[in-house]
């Protein structure tokens, strides 16, 4: 029998990274979010702090000014960003194949696309209510946290776009979408936890 999935993707501020590990402690299976991080680490060779500095930075917004970017290795053409992307495509799929988990972010919905037993989820939420959250609950100054919103979105919308060739937020890239501002985040753990037992 094959493993049960839940991905998440999520918009910053949403709550959904919460939501991941709320989901997975409910189910009693493990949520991978920053130990994602560890793991990349350690197929890569590179340093944590590293990859959780480029983890979502696509260098360049066009493939062609990424295809011309410094830092390149001469040999395999693959630049460092290339060269995260594949190490967590190969965790993110082993993952997979060693357990039944939920993961958080990193394009695992794209990464699992053809795995039949994963569950893909976005989470959202109003601007007002992510502004709210990143200041009460991430600590983040009050000035502005609409800008810090909008500059970390688009930072994973462009590494999402340039990495799997869609639109990350569609709709028709995941089986579901959750608006925590509305539902709440316990209610979003519950319509999770059902769909998985379930599913």
């Amino acid at each position: 029998m094959q493993n049960r999935i839940i991905t998440i993707s999520r918009q910053f501020g949403s709550g959904g990274r919460t939501i991941g590990k709320e989901v997975a402690d409910r189910l009693g299976i493990h949520c991978y979010d920053s130990e994602l991080i560890e793991k990349i680490a350690s197929e890569s060779g590179l340093s944590k702090e590293y990859i959780k500095d480029r983890v979502e930075d696509a260098q360049h917004k066009s493939w062609l000014g990424n295809a011309l970017s410094s830092g390149r290795d001469l040999e395999t053409g693959l630049s460092t960003q290339d060269f995260i992307w594949h190490a967590q495509r190969k965790v993110i799929l082993e993952l997979a194949q060693k357990e039944s988990c939920v993961i958080v972010g990193r394009c695992a919905d794209y990464i699992l696309r053809d795995y039949e037993n994963c569950l893909k989820v976005y989470i959202h939420a109003s601007m007002e209510k992510r502004a709210e959250r990143i200041v009460k609950v991430y600590g983040e100054r009050e000035e502005s946290p609409q800008k810090r919103l909008k500059d970390k979105d688009k930072k994973r919308k462009e590494y999402y776009r340039f990495f799997t060739d869609t639109e990350w937020g569609q709709a028709d890239n995941y089986h579901i979408a959750l608006d925590s501002g509305v539902l709440g985040i316990e209610t979003c753990v519950d319509i999770l936890a059902g769909l998985y037992k379930t599913k």
